[in-house]
């Protein structure tokens, strides 16, 4: 097959992938309730590191706008919101802070892949030191009890 059709095959891919409605509902739901914050500072350090994910306060970047870019967007935020959603403080289903300092402790949140295209949330070595902190204070931590065998 020549370069010229592998080419067109692939610009009508995309073409195509774009008629996918998922990752278009860029709807940011009404804020229902806030946690108390231990301080300002806590939830200012909180909304630059995760609030695109874990509240409903999201900025959509322009590529969100792009499958198959939309897809992965729409998919972490929809996956970040189930988990843990600061805007909707008080619902009834799980939505606890619990984890939360022990995610950024360990570096899986927020993750590899955002920081790239989202350099406000890469924090310094004080600022993820006191969003941990501001964290375990607001939430609490969950201790995971473990049986030895």
């Amino acid at each position: 097959m020549s370069t010229g059709k592998i080419l067109t095959i692939i610009v009508i891919g995309f073409a195509l992938i774009q008629l996918v409605p998922y990752g278009r509902n860029h709807t940011n739901p009404p804020v229902t309730g806030e946690p108390s914050w231990d301080s300002e500072r806590t939830r200012e350090l909180f909304f630059k590191a995760c609030r695109d994910c874990h509240s409903n306060e999201t900025l959509w970047p322009w590529y969100a706008n792009i499958a198959p870019a939309s897809w992965l967007a729409q998919f972490d935020v929809d996956h970040g919101r189930e988990y843990l959603n600061v805007s909707e403080w008080g619902r009834p289903e799980k939505n606890e802070g619990d984890e939360s300092a022990e995610m950024v402790q360990e570096g899986k949140m927020p993750p590899f892949f955002y920081l790239p295209l989202h350099p406000e949330a890469n924090l310094s070595d004080e600022e993820k030191r006191e969003l941990i902190e501001g964290l375990q204070a607001t939430f609490g931590t969950e201790h995971h009890e473990t049986t030895h065998e």
